[in-house]
């Protein structure tokens, strides 16, 4: 039993051995910045590769989710005077509830009609953010007060570097659990067949809707983080070509691998910064590695290389 844990586990004590020592690397503050946004989108990324990879369920708008959660801890203390760390909670707390709002009916959808369903969403999501100037500061955003707790206040790179990678790990392990639960098992059911998940008794309404919410609130701290972290925050947190990218890094890393959401949010959060070199061909070039990642690794970067690694041991 001991041993089955370790195994199941492992994956999460590489990722936080790498975390602590990568910094031993790191030639300038801009590293850091550069791991705290791999940790934070790869957060909303195992969000929505449990949704997405496990459950089958496609969301093309769950940056909306994202952007709630980014303007709560914005919001929250501007208007309200709500400590930040208070806010994030109630960020995750207000996407579970909107989620849970419009998980049953989006849900019964399959298909592109739910692409188009949960894309409406993020839309709607983003256009009221926009157009609430108000309360969140219109198209220009709005500034973000730091997170203090009890007197301590989170500055620089550094600092958010171990949070976002202490977060990370913890969500990490709570998805593994989840995943080798009953309800993880279930959702694979899902994923395979609905038809023959309802044959055995699941309750396939019900565990899609719990699925969505627990998705939501990971990319509602992913928001918030982002926002806490950048000091400023603006409606593209929750727009469209945010929710295309964060889906990007589900499939490149690969659907259904919690290792591959991290992996997948290291290639598109690092491969654009490395590629700044060549200028006017920066968008080019990242275009066609992707495509190439693609094309070669069918199933995303971590199951196509972990089957071939399979293969060659047999």
């Amino acid at each position: 039993m001991v041993s089955l844990v370790q195994t199941r586990l492992m994956p999460a004590i590489v990722i936080a051995a790498l975390i602590v020592v990568l910094p031993a690397f790191f030639p300038s503050a801009y590293y850091y910045r550069i791991g705290v946004l791999v940790f934070i989108f790869a957060l909303a990324v195992v969000g929505l590769n449990l949704l997405m990879g496990f459950a089958g369920q496609v969301s093309l708008g769950h940056a909306g989710f994202l952007g709630i959660g980014a303007y709560s801890v914005a919001i929250g203390p501007v208007h309200f005077g709500v400590p930040s760390w208070l806010c994030l909670f109630g960020g995750a707390a207000l996407s579970g509830v909107v989620a849970f709002i419009v998980g049953r009916p989006i849900l019964k959808l399959k298909g592109h009609y739910l692409a188009v369903a949960t894309l409406g969403l993020g839309l709607l999501l983003a256009i009221v953010l926009t157009n609430e100037a108000r309360w969140t500061g219109g198209p220009d955003g709005m500034s973000v007060p730091r997170l203090v707790l009890f007197g301590w206040s989170a500055r620089g790179a550094t600092t958010w570097y171990w949070i976002a990678g202490a977060t990370f790990i913890v969500a990490f392990v709570l998805a593994l659990n989840l995943m080798d639960s009953p309800t993880g098992r279930a959702l694979r059911a899902i994923h395979d067949s609905e038809i023959a998940a309802r044959v055995l008794g699941i309750d396939v309404a019900r565990k899609k809707v719990v699925i969505f919410v627990i998705s939501a609130m990971y990319a509602s701290v992913a928001g918030s983080f982002l926002a806490l972290f950048n000091g400023y925050v603006t409606p593209d947190a929750a727009g469209f070509l945010r929710s295309i990218e964060l889906v990007a890094m589900v499939v490149l890393g690969g659907m259904g691998s919690i290792v591959g959401s991290l992996v997948g949010a290291v290639v598109l959060v690092v491969l654009p910064q490395a590629l700044t070199v060549f200028h006017d061909y920066e968008q080019v070039l990242l275009g066609l590695i992707v495509m190439v990642f693609m094309i070669f690794l069918r199933r995303g970067i971590v199951p196509s290389l972990a089957a071939a690694f399979a293969g060659r041991r047999k």
